[in-house]
């Protein structure tokens, strides 16, 4: 199904929900959205259901639309289609066509097959430059032979909080379609769309990071400071 009629069901369709799913710190409730003979499953994130964070707004949901849209505008495919959806059983907020993972296979059981290595290495690169402060082992997923990465809502933070642990690439040369990517971002700029879902300074900070990646032209090698820590809390 194309990516627009995807989206026109997520948005449109009537909503059901099946139940909350399990282990999410915030309201994360699978669904199904019906349109006409069409359905999909999919997984909503409402506003209301958000916890507060003292670092990062209200409106999660958004920087879960934005960053589905960065990976759009980039080429790279990393994020499931997510829709911006006013009104829901439980208010606005974002769904995300639900991807069926085997549920076994996450980050830490992928980064020793090869095959993987490069679709991996690209989820560092945009992991960099939207700045995820959340990217756990359970967030990347294999599905439909190809891997997605979820959970993004800690993401385009101003001040740099990357906590990831797609640390194995570090020193490892960007591709040169991934950098070529990253150069057309800076030219062309984001999307008046991923504009109107994050501040300017955030805005200003992703395009910064961008331009820091192309430079370095390698993904980031782990420095501990001792300060933000590197990793996520659980890894998994």
């Amino acid at each position: 199904m194309a990516h627009e009629a995807v989206a026109h069901i997520l948005t449109e369709g009537a909503m059901e929900v099946h139940g909350r799913i399990a282990g999410s710190s915030n309201a994360t409730l699978l669904v199904t959205c019906r349109l006409g003979r069409d359905e999909l499953m999919a997984v909503y994130k409402p506003f209301k259901g958000e916890r507060p964070l003292w670092d990062f707004p209200g409106g999660l949901f958004r920087r879960e639309v934005a960053a589905y849209l960065l990976s759009e505008s980039l080429g790279w495919g990393l994020v499931p289609e997510t829709v911006e959806r006013v009104e829901g059983p439980f208010g606005q907020g974002s769904v995300q066509r639900y991807v069926p993972e085997d549920g076994t296979s996450h980050y830490f059981t992928l980064r020793d097959e090869p095959k993987w290595h490069a679709t991996l290495m690209r989820m560092c690169a945009f992991d960099v430059v939207a700045n995820n402060a959340d990217r756990k082992s359970g967030h990347v997923l294999l599905a439909e032979d190809r891997l997605w990465a979820i959970d993004n809502g800690l993401c385009f933070n101003e001040e740099d909080k990357l906590r990831t642990v797609i640390w194995d690439f570090g020193g490892e040369p960007l591709a040169p379609d991934d950098a070529a990517a990253l150069e057309r971002l800076q030219r062309e700029g984001p999307s008046a769309r991923l504009c109107q879902l994050l501040t300017p300074p955030e805005i200003e900070a992703l395009l910064h990071r961008a331009a820091w990646l192309v430079h370095l032209r390698a993904l980031p090698e782990l420095v501990d400071d001792g300060g933000w820590p590197p990793y996520p809390w659980p890894l998994v």
